[in-house]
């Protein structure tokens, strides 16, 4: 559910947000970026994602967010867990100095999606990246390289 943005604002302000990141990974072994148009992270080339809601459980977050985010239906039980990522921005989606807190839960799934047709809700346009590219682009986010090292 979304909230009254006064009051996520102070949310945001106060406490870390607990969020999904979906690595997606195509049949040639390539990761899914969208590149972001909203704060924190806007103009760069970030994973598929969002906030889990208070009530809701880690399946149906992962569900929502596959629809929301990739506009397709995805079973939390194919996906496979990476590890919890910590994310802090000098940025929020209310302001360039209001700074933002997430605590990250990775997911990894396989699946080939048409990216003309994916959502542009949080991305303008998206891309399939091999691990090289993603590690070698300077407008991939850093949170997101961070991630890849081990891989």
């Amino acid at each position: 559910m979304f909230l009254d943005p006064e009051l996520f604002e102070q949310i945001v302000e106060n406490t870390p947000l607990i969020s999904i990141d979906l690595y997606v990974k195509d049949a040639h072994g390539r990761y899914l970026l969208g590149k972001r148009t909203n704060r924190p992270a806007k103009d760069y080339w970030f994973v598929p994602g969002g906030r889990i809601f208070k009530g809701e459980s880690l399946k149906s977050a992962f569900q929502r967010l596959c629809s929301d985010e990739l506009g397709i239906a995805l079973d939390y039980s194919h996906s496979a867990f990476v590890g919890v990522f910590e994310h802090m921005y000098e940025d929020s989606v209310f302001s360039e100095e209001k700074a933002t807190h997430y605590i990250v839960l990775v997911h990894e799934v396989e699946h080939d999606i048409a990216i003309d047709q994916l959502p542009k809700g949080q991305h303008c346009q998206y891309r399939w990246f091999s691990q090289s590219e993603l590690m070698e682009a300077s407008d991939v986010h850093h949170h997101n390289k961070l991630r890849f090292f081990d891989k």
